[in-house]
Parts: C-alpha cells; sequence; structure tokens
C-alpha cells in the first residue's frame, strides 16, 4: 500500500521505516519538498522510500498519517489540500499540545474540542481518525516494548476507516484496540497524553503505555 505521512521528524521518520520494513511505500512530506531530513531519509531506507511537499504526501497515499506537531497540524492538512484526502483514511497521531511555558505542556485546545475534529472540519471528505497519540513512536511501532500489553483506543466517524487503521494496528502488534466511537471521542483521548507526559517526568521514562484492568 502507498502510505503518505505528513511530518519529518523523528514520529514520521521512525513509523516510516517500520512501514517500509512491513512492506508499505512511504513518502514523507512536508513544507516543501527536498526536506534535508527527508533527503536523508530517503537515502537511508531507499527502495520504496520517498519524499515530497505536503501535497505529494497526501496525493501519494492510499492512506495518509498526520505526524506533525499539534500547533502545525491544521495549516500542514490545508497546505496539503483538503482535495487530495477524500475518499481516504487519515490517521491522526498529532496532540494540541502547548509548551510555551515549558514542562509539562497545556492544551491549546478545550474539552468542548479536539484537534481530531479540526483535521476532520479541515477534511471534510476525508475519514479521520485518532489513534496512537498516547504513546511515543517506539511503542506506536513495537507495544510489546512495553513488557505488557497496553490499550490502544481509535475514534472516527467511519467504520470502514477504523476497521482499515485497526487492521494496521495489529499488524504493529497492538492486540488490546477499542473503538470508543466518533472523531468527538478524541475530546478524552488527547488529554490523556498530560497524564502520559506527567508520568515520563515523574519517572524518567518514555517507554510507557497505559492498560486498563479490570474484573
Amino acid at each position: 500500500m502507498n502510505i503518505g505521512i505528513l511530518g519529518t521528524g523523528s514520529v514520521g521518520q521512525t513509523l516510516g521505516a517500520k512501514l517500509l520494513e512491513m512492506g508499505h511505500s512511504v513518502l514523507l512530506g512536508s513544507r516543501t519538498a527536498g526536506n534535508e531530513k527527508a533527503v536523508a531519509w530517503v537515502q537511508q531506507h531507499g527502495g520504496a522510500a520517498r519524499e515530497g511537499s505536503f501535497a505529494d504526501a497526501a496525493q501519494f497515499g492510499d492512506l495518509v498519517i498526520v505526524a506533525t506537531l499539534g500547533t502545525a497540524t491544521v495549516e500542514a492538512v490545508e497546505q496539503a489540500g483538503a482535495a487530495h484526502f477524500a475518499g481516504k483514511t487519515v490517521i491522526d497521531l498529532t496532540n494540541p499540545l502547548d509548551f510555551s511555558q515549558g514542562m509539562p505542556p497545556t492544551l491549546f485546545v478545550g474539552l468542548t474540542d479536539s484537534l481530531g475534529e479540526q483535521v476532520q472540519r479541515a477534511l471534510p471528505q476525508a475519514h479521520v481518525v485518532k489513534t496512537l497519540n498516547m504513546v511515543s513512536v517506539h511503542q506506536m511501532i513495537n507495544p510489546a516494548s512495553t513488557g505488557g500489553e497496553p490499550d490502544m483506543f481509535v475514534c472516527g466517524n467511519d467504520a470502514g476507516a477504523k476497521e482499515q487503521t485497526t487492521q494496521l494496528l495489529r499488524e504493529l502488534g497492538w492486540q488490546r484496540v477499542t473503538d470508543l466511537g466518533g472523531i468527538e471521542e478524541a475530546r478524552a483521548t488527547e488529554p490523556f497524553v498530560l497524564l502520559w507526559v506527567r508520568y515520563g517526568l515523574k519517572h524518567n521514562t518514555w517507554g510507557h503505555a497505559i492498560q486498563f484492568v479490570h474484573a
């Protein structure tokens, strides 16, 4: 499958490399084609690895992943061109984190909206699915590295897109995947990352994830 990734940071590069390893073709997109980090990533991985602009990534992908900084997410998808996402599953990994006052961060979106919903509004013909925003990229691609079997959540308005996303999550090793409902459920999963960050600061670790236990 052709997968476009918006974002050339560590999340985009690491997840992109894993998807290449799984047999997919991946194009990393940035504001402009020829981004230094993206070019180096292509040179490192070769073969089915490509780079280009945000629009190139959205156009290339049968499935598109948004892996930008939260503060740049809506601008990035708008720059990519909404028409290029039409009818596609768009996996949104981002969080509305505000680091302007240092650590720990706060949210720049309140509890009556979410960044996932903002992405869906910017891409009305796409099928946005929020997931993987509660772990680091190393746990995204290898949940077993936590030493347990953590939980992951998906939310979005299209059942087919959530099924496609869940299948990809299972291929990455996620076995405990819960469908929370529509994209508005991102109002619950995005704030959870504040707890994840505080736990990391307290224990000086970023390899943790969440597992719910019940009777």
